[in-house]
């Protein structure tokens, strides 16, 4: 499979580092400058004198030799991989004096890349020039519907010029309220509703009792799908571009049923209920419980189960649990549920260790030059003892706890702390680091730097350090997509025969549009103490994965009127990718990995409209396909009828029980010595022309057989249908052991790939060692 990463825009970042890299510092000064800039200083790493025992203290001893008063801490970024040496803030002059230094190999100004939220569409390889966005009219005039906590008409990402009126069919409409009017509504925003009521925040004045938002989480999504291109966008200077949404085109309707505090289902129901009756055709929705109940007993899955019905297209967090087991809501099979992954952009900031040593953390604390110079280190739990007169002055060390983020900061600011590091709780210890928007100098810092953080400090009683700050963007070096630690991971603990999430998308460090009213930390803790305001925010979660396969989704119905929902989430995961930007297997960011990410934490893989939008091959379910999965979960005909009125009972079976659903992923379970398990599918061919597909089956060999009848499919005509089988036999029982596979059916024009996992329980024979997997 080709990598995820080989998209134009990487191509181009690619090809202006190597212009940058071209252009060296001029030998000739014009005017002395005391003005400083970013400047790469590109080192011989093997010229290093001897006398310094590494790298980064030669480096901090360069920046501290260019005068006396010279600041180390100036010192934002360390290279020691693909180039060595380190980026700085130095003026003209002492970029010029270090270009004469001995070891020195080149010194060369930073420049802006211009980005185009404004890097995840780049990174899933949507180009405005060709492919899905032309050939889809980047959505145009689907209806993607958000049930959220509202959203902020005022956006310039709700701009709709150059948009026609939206069809006749539509059925939606704005309502008044508090501080809007039906009139802010356009041929972008056609859709405004608010279900909040008597007893919320909004009821009691903490919230607006319309479809306004003022927790903001709406207004990012709903920018997030299908947000309108704003040029130079971006967060203090971070991320800078043009913002789009995946379907820049397509419309946006609000249904507001939460608010600053809380989500009610009756409210989150009833807006399910009208966008159904409006005639949206997709439904985002980014929120979720935790331990959802089974599915008779969910109102929020059943008014889904209603949607699909109808042929709205459903799309759900899988939560931000992770990484513990069994984490996942949203889990229905007629819910496409997405994890979050991490992208190639991060925001590098630089930490002096009184040592010498040089870490490297991210920030989005806008004030660029304003470091904390070299302060004494103070642990903290940053939860109870947070008292002025042991804070004040301090560089304070915390780990924190989710939920919280950069409240924290708030807190440390409030009790005179000088600055902020924060370091993750050790079951969220991972590299991709979420970026946070800070209030005072603070930095995040990933786990291996964390590690040699935490060294230092029980080396030195006295330990102290600085941060350094540049306010830098750089996209294109780190490896992305990785599953990030957060995203709430499998098995599905409501039916262990359906793996989910289906699917990853960006969730990490994601630009959407923010309510300018708003504080930026607004539902994350930080509430009124937090007074800066902003158009656009960065935040993660699977809240902002959702909505971009939302996005994707949109432009698939655009081109594909007559596919069904579970067609869409076909093509999604049978072309989904299972590599990073590096060409090796997507990792999990996880402690408790053990490198790359299984289904249970990726699903299918990494979503790739392009591919998506011709997937060959689709897996089809329809109502009468789920009422047969109910039926083989026992439930009662009273229960059916929950989700399906006027059922009478059920009258045919999945011989393969709850996992013979037509779903394009398999769970293979070998439960109390069973040593076979059989399968069946339906896949509908969806591409035009004659076509024969192959199937290729990888799988644990040493564990399990596999045998696919038959073993080629052949297609006369768009829409046939074949069926095929699939024997599972296990070769050893193996007690609580989990292992993975996929099976592809392939040609030259198609790779239609369906992950596998296998599962053993109910078993008293244990595996040797030799039979073990890796």
């Amino acid at each position: 499979m080709a990598p995820l990463s080989a998209s134009p825009l990487r191509c181009l970042s690619l090809l202006l580092l190597l212009a940058q890299a071209s252009a060296s510092v001029p030998t000739t000064p014009s005017s002395p400058s005391r003005a400083s800039n970013t400047y790469i200083v590109h080192t011989d790493h093997l010229a290093k004198p001897s006398h310094f025992s590494a790298l980064d203290r030669w480096y901090t001893s360069m920046v501290a030799s260019l005068s006396p008063a010279t600041d180390v801490s100036r010192v934002s970024y360390v290279y020691d991989t693909a180039l060595h040496g380190f980026a700085a803030e130095l003026t003209d002059d002492e970029a010029r004096c270090l270009s004469n230094t001995p070891g020195v190999a080149g010194v060369y100004e930073d420049r802006l890349v211009h980005l185009h939220t404004t890097r995840s569409p780049g990174f899933l390889g949507l180009d405005e020039d060709f492919g899905i966005w032309p050939d889809t009219d980047f959505g145009d005039g689907v209806i993607i519907g958000f049930v959220d906590s509202g959203i902020w008409p005022e956006s310039a990402s709700f701009d709709d010029t150059g948009l026609s009126p939206v069809r006749p069919s539509w059925k939606g409409r704005c309502v008044d309220g508090e501080r809007f009017n039906a009139s802010m509504c356009n041929n972008k925003l056609v859709g405004a509703r608010f279900f909040t009521a008597a007893g919320t925040s909004a009821a009691r004045g903490d919230d607006f009792l319309s479809p306004r938002d003022k927790d903001g989480h709406g207004t990012h999504v709903a920018s997030t799908a299908a947000g309108s291109e704003v040029a130079n966008a971006g967060f203090f200077g971070f991320a800078r571009g043009a913002a789009r949404g995946v379907a820049p085109r397509a419309r946006v309707a609000m249904y507001k049923a939460c608010d600053v505090r809380s989500c009610k289902t009756a409210g989150i129901v009833a807006a399910i209920d009208a966008a159904v009756k409006d005639g949206v055709d997709i439904l985002s929705l980014s929120l979720g419980g935790f331990n959802d109940p089974d599915f008779y007993r969910d109102s929020m899955s059943i008014a889904l189960f209603g949607a699909v019905r109808a042929g709205v297209f459903v799309v759900c967090s899988a939560g931000n649990f992770g990484p513990r087991e069994s984490s996942l809501n949203n889990v229905a099979p007629w819910i496409t549920t997405v994890g979050a992954g991490t992208v190639d952009r991060v925001f590098p900031v630089s930490i002096t260790l009184g040592d010498g040593q040089v870490l490297t953390g991210q920030s989005l604390y806008a004030h660029a030059g304003n470091g904390t110079g070299m302060v004494r280190l103070l642990p903290s739990n940053c939860a109870d003892d947070l008292e002025p007169g042991r804070i004040r002055g301090k560089l304070v060390v915390c780990t924190r706890d989710f939920g919280v983020l950069p409240s924290y900061g708030v807190a440390v600011k409030s009790a005179s702390g000088r600055g902020l590091i924060s370091l993750d709780p050790m079951d969220w210890r991972m590299d991709g680091l979420m970026a946070q928007a800070f209030t005072l100098p603070a930095v995040t810092l990933s786990a291996r730097e964390a590690d040699k953080l935490t060294a230092y400090m029980q080396s030195d009683a006295y330990a102290a350090a600085s941060i350094s700050f540049t306010r830098r963007t750089v996209t294109g070096e780190n490896r992305a997509p990785m599953v990030a630690s957060f995203s709430s991971r499998g098995p599905n603990h409501i039916v262990r025969q359906i793996l989910k999430p289906d699917v990853i998308a960006p969730g990490a460090n994601i630009l959407g549009a923010w309510p300018v009213e708003s504080p930026l930390t607004l539902g994350l803790g930080g509430g009124d103490a937090d007074a800066r305001r902003a158009g656009f925010n960065i935040l993660s979660g699977t809240s902002m994965a959702c909505p971009h396969v939302a996005g994707v989704a949109a432009l698939l119905r655009h081109k594909h009127r007559g596919w069904t929902p579970a067609m869409i989430r076909s093509a999604l995961m049978t072309t989904a990718a299972t590599l990073d930007s590096h060409g090796r297997d997507i990792a999990d960011n996880s402690p408790t990995s053990g490198g790359a990410a299984t289904p249970l934490a990726a699903g299918a893989g990494h979503v790739r409209p392009q591919l998506a939008l011709d997937p060959g091959l689709v897996y089809d379910a329809v109502e009468e396909d789920y009422v047969d999965f109910l039926c083989a979960l026992n439930y009662t005909a009273a229960q059916v009828r929950t989700f399906v009125p006027g059922f009478a009972g059920c009258t045919r079976t999945l011989p393969g029980g709850a996992a013979d659903l037509n779903y394009p992923s398999f769970v293979v379970e070998f439960s109390n010595g069973a040593d076979v398990c059989v399968l069946t599918r339906t896949v509908t061919k969806v591409s035009e022309g004659p076509e024969a597909y192959t199937v290729r089956v990888m799988a644990p060999n040493r564990l399990v057989a596999v045998t696919v009848t038959p073993s080629t499919l052949k297609f006369e005509e768009q829409n046939e249908k074949k069926r095929y089988k699939v024997v599972f036999r296990s070769k050893k029982s193996a007690v609580g052991v989990t292992q993975f596979g996929h099976i592809v059916w392939e040609n030259d024009l198609h790779r239609v790939r369906s992950p596998v996992e296998f599962r053993w329980v109910g078993s008293d024979a244990l595996m040797t060692s030799q039979d073990k997997p890796n």
